[in-house]
């Protein structure tokens, strides 16, 4: 799954849809966001895992949720569940 990011604030994707819904146990992500001091250098960008299951779709979510988690891939950020991305791809649409 491609996972385009079109807003980040301090490490936090806030606005995003799928590219591609392809291998949602391995998301990647793009970011296509206007950003500032702080937005992308704090550490992994993160998409709420609500954000994922949306995109994903619930049944895939819960086929994935254990390898995220083995992975590394799930954290809590201010109490909230996040699929984490150690790296991502800048992008610009033409």
């Amino acid at each position: 799954m491609r996972i385009r990011a079109l807003s980040v604030f301090e490490g936090v994707v806030y606005h995003c849809y799928a590219v591609t819904d392809d291998n949602p146990c391995r998301p990647t992500l793009e970011v296509d966001a206007r950003t500032g001091p702080g937005d992308l250098d704090a550490g992994p960008l993160m998409v709420t895992w609500g954000d994922y299951v949306r995109m994903a779709g619930l049944e895939r979510a819960e086929q994935c949720v254990e390898e995220l988690r083995r992975r590394n891939r799930l954290v809590t950020h201010l109490g909230v569940v996040h699929v984490s991305f150690p790296t991502w791809t800048p992008v610009a649409d033409d």
